[in-house]
């Protein structure tokens, strides 16, 4: 199986971001709990005052399914439903090939192995 990345943005209000989040966080330290997750960011984009990033990764599509249909996740929704979302994208993407940024030389590279 494939690991998953989630990855978008969520816009709110400036003036609701902080406290959106703030109240989150237990909701954001629960889903680590969950079988297969590796990560699970919300933060603030310093550089959009209501702009929040989303990261996560998943062990698999199974594991973020089971997350999608769980407490964790259920609850997040409800939570952040309290506050006007002006707009969000969140992706999925299936991880096929994983590889370090910078190699053995020091260097880095936007290429992977089986692009050279």
């Amino acid at each position: 199986m494939s690991r998953v990345v989630v990855s978008g943005i969520v816009e709110f209000p400036p003036e609701a971001r902080e406290e959106a989040l703030t109240k989150a966080k237990a909701l954001i330290e629960g889903a680590y709990t969950e079988q297969g997750c590796v990560h699970y960011h919300w933060t603030a984009d310093l550089n959009h005052p209501g702009r929040v990033i989303v990261f996560e990764e998943w062990e698999s599509g199974t594991d973020l399914e089971a997350h999608l249909k769980g407490d964790w996740y259920r609850d997040m929704f409800a939570h952040l439903s309290q506050y006007t979302i002006l707009s969000a994208e969140i992706n999925k993407y299936r991880v096929t090939l994983k590889e370090l940024v910078y190699g053995d030389d020091g260097i880095a590279s936007g290429y992977f192995s089986d692009e050279k």
